[in-house]
């Protein structure tokens, strides 16, 4: 497994962040939050699921892997973060998108210390009807969801009143979309938000994980 690493290597906390299904580990909006979250003073380590790294290597457009196959890429992404973790170290998972829904459905399995999912995907966009959030109404880890006010997958009056876990914490980006990205009108621009949605996550995972 290689990682995209950055922040201190000898960091308390170390956050694997993965990305969602249509852009790369380096797209724009994960380059802001990796840089935000490790000028923090976290370790961040950003991987590929196997179809995106066919996807760098070929130049060919290729769709997501299946789940089970995404599941088994973030169980090795966690066994090879936990032979470098510094004596002491705890290891939260996460993502954008498909990335921290993936990261969601192993959290309790893989033992991680926290879980934070930038733009969680609730449900299709359209389809409110289609959720995915049965495991999030029982699950163990504590887990932090930054969320756009006005993502088409989970925007703030539906989010509001799901039955999720008491472990779920939310924080909310101001009429942001699912990059977390407000309107001109709003008066805040998108490295605003990602300010703000990075110094929040830095700041609950140190008050979560010490």
């Amino acid at each position: 497994m290689q990682f995209l690493a950055q922040g201190p290597s000898n960091a308390p906390r170390t956050l694997i962040l993965a990305h969602g299904a249509g852009a790369p580990m380096d797209s724009d909006v994960m380059n802001d939050l990796a840089g935000r979250l490790a000028t923090a003073g976290l370790r961040v380590l950003r991987f590929e699921f196997p179809y995106m790294a066919e996807r760098r290597a070929s130049g060919k457009k290729k769709p997501p892997d299946r789940e089970p196959k995404l599941l088994d890429a973030w169980r090795t992404a966690v066994a090879a973060a936990r032979v470098d973790l510094p004596v002491g170290g705890r290891l939260a998972l996460g993502g954008k998108s498909m990335g921290g829904r993936m990261a969601s459905l192993i959290a309790d399995e893989a033992g991680a210390d926290a879980l934070v999912c930038f733009g969680y995907p609730f449900h299709p966009p359209g389809k409110p009807d289609r959720l995915r959030t049965a495991h999030l109404e029982t699950i163990r880890t504590p887990t932090l969801i930054c969320q756009g006010e006005r993502d088409p997958f989970g925007r703030r009056a539906e989010v509001e009143a799901y039955a999720l876990s008491g472990a779920v914490e939310l924080f909310w980006a101001p009429d942001g979309d699912h990059d977390l990205k407000p309107r001109k009108a709003s008066g805040l621009t998108h490295a605003d938000a990602l300010d703000r949605v990075s110094a929040a996550a830095a700041r609950w995972l140190e008050n979560r994980l010490g």
